[in-house]
């Protein structure tokens, strides 16, 4: 595997040559670069930089958590220690700390083998592209500047924020616990033996939640592939029938992803988490909705039903949230199950999705399954198509344009076509010849077509 540089930090997998994979000489030389860029962004004499610093449970986590920790110690940057935490906790630890800046150490919904650094800004979110690419500059020009033994950084281990950040959910003014409490739910927890496997249960105890725990010890050995998708969740989709239980609650390992098994053991999905809990919070307070280009139409939908107006942004969070800040958005996310909630924090945050759906069930008095029969009918074909490196991609993307000009078409991150009843949205690979096809419609037979025949047309196109 290769190390994966990009402009939110860096991942790769443990072991190996440096350059090549996560190695530990990797970790020094990026934490390096984002200390440095810090220093250089608020005046190198400063000598109150801050930085929180937090990990999800992966085997690898203590070692990288230890060199990045001390890397920052050594630029003379104290460092606000979090030990086992999870991605939208330092988030939110960030800006009460009245920190400088964050580092997150995950690789998210990645198998074990991964890790990653993942950086962030003062107000605890993930930095911009002019940002991130001043980073990998002073990292590829190891252009580091470490401090003398009298301006040493410091440590402040801080192992609260998790119930710090549950506190920070349960006031939010659009969340009823009473309600909940009243509703006594029964849930099924898999918290994929990572940090979501006590911050979940936990919030779930304070909501008056009846919790049964599925791989909920945070020791790092994920007992299926991390993602949340529906062929890694047997377990607790038969568990949640075997348990009569109301619901089931999967998060990835750093806890910024969000998925419900629905009392009848099938698949809530993942891009109806943040369509559900949207509806709620636009029922109490009107207005924008923001996802990805690469999310279901369903979001519109449910906001245009409720009088507010959706807009679509570019595929990654930081673009997610810098179209929600513009259109003053209530509500927004990603389809993946990521819910950012403007309320509590600009970052994907399972915690505040899980107390919000549970307060809307609560309201709805409902079962899972008629929630998630109340909302339109939307399903998602996802493909691609490796092209040889000789091709010119762009030049295929405009030629797609052009053959659908008459459609509604946007350009901002590849090429998105909506069509009366479904769409297809066709983005490419920044390291490699492909293709990426995402179509949603009515029936999974429509999406599944329609990616066929763009398949055929783009086949066309390069002449293969």
């Amino acid at each position: 595997m290769t190390l994966i540089k990009s402009i939110s930090g860096i991942r790769g997998t443990i072991g190996g040559k440096v350059g090549d994979n996560l190695t530990p000489v990797d970790a020094v030389k990026f934490a390096s670069a984002y200390g440095t860029w810090l220093k250089n962004t608020n005046g190198k004499d400063n000598k109150n930089l801050k930085v929180v610093v937090g990990r999800d449970a992966r085997i690898s986590g203590p070692m990288i958590h230890n060199l990045v920790v001390n890397t920052l110690i050594g630029l003379g940057i104290d460092v606000i220690d979090l030990g086992l935490s999870t991605t939208p906790t330092v988030e939110v630890a960030v800006p009460l700390e009245s920190a400088d800046g964050g580092i997150i150490l995950t690789a998210s919904h990645n198998p074990k083998q991964w890790n990653a650094l993942k950086l962030l800004n003062e107000k605890g979110e993930f930095l911009n592209g002019v940002e991130g690419e001043k980073i990998l500059q002073i990292a590829e020009a190891e252009a580091f500047d470490f401090s003398d033994v009298d301006n040493l950084g410091e440590i402040i281990e801080n192992d609260a924020y998790m119930d710090i950040h549950i506190d920070e959910v349960l006031n939010l003014e659009l969340v009823d616990v009473d309600a909940v409490k009243a509703a006594k739910f029964k849930v099924v927890v898999d918290g994929v033996n990572s940090s979501g496997g006590i911050i979940i249960p936990k919030l779930l105890e304070l909501m008056g939640v009846e919790v049964v725990k599925l791989y909920c010890e945070p020791n790092g050995h994920f007992p299926h592939n991390p993602e949340p998708l529906k062929e890694h969740l047997t377990d607790i989709c038969e568990l949640v029938v075997e348990e009569k239980a109301h619901l089931g609650i999967v998060v990835d390992p750093d806890v910024d992803r969000l998925a419900f098994i629905s009392d009848d053991g099938e698949m809530f999905g993942e891009e109806y988490t943040l369509v559900a809990v949207a509806d709620y919070v636009l029922s109490k307070t009107p207005g924008n909705t923001v996802s990805n280009m690469s999310s279901s139409r369903a979001l519109r939908d449910v906001t245009n039903a409720h009088n507010g107006s959706y807009e679509a942004s570019a595929v990654g969070e930081v673009n997610v949230v810098e179209l929600m800040k513009k259109n003053n958005a209530v509500i927004g996310g990603e389809g993946n199950g990521g819910i950012i909630y403007p309320e509590s924090h600009y970052g994907r945050d399972s915690l505040v999705g899980v107390a919000l759906f549970l307060t809307h069930l609560a309201n709805k008095n409902m079962s899972v399954a008629a929630l998630r029969a109340s909302y339109p009918e939307y399903y998602m074909s996802k493909n691609k198509i490796e092209l040889t490196p000789q091709i010119d991609v762009d030049a295929i993307l405009v030629a797609m344009t052009e053959k659908y000009k008459n459609e509604d078409i946007t350009t901002i991150d590849g090429v998105k076509i909506d069509f009366a009843n479904e769409w297809v949205h066709l983005r490419k690979s920044n390291t490699e010849p492909i293709i990426r096809i995402y179509t949603e419609a009515p029936l999974q037979s429509q999406a599944d077509a329609l990616a066929l025949r763009i398949i055929d047309e783009i086949k066309a196109i390069a002449g293969i």
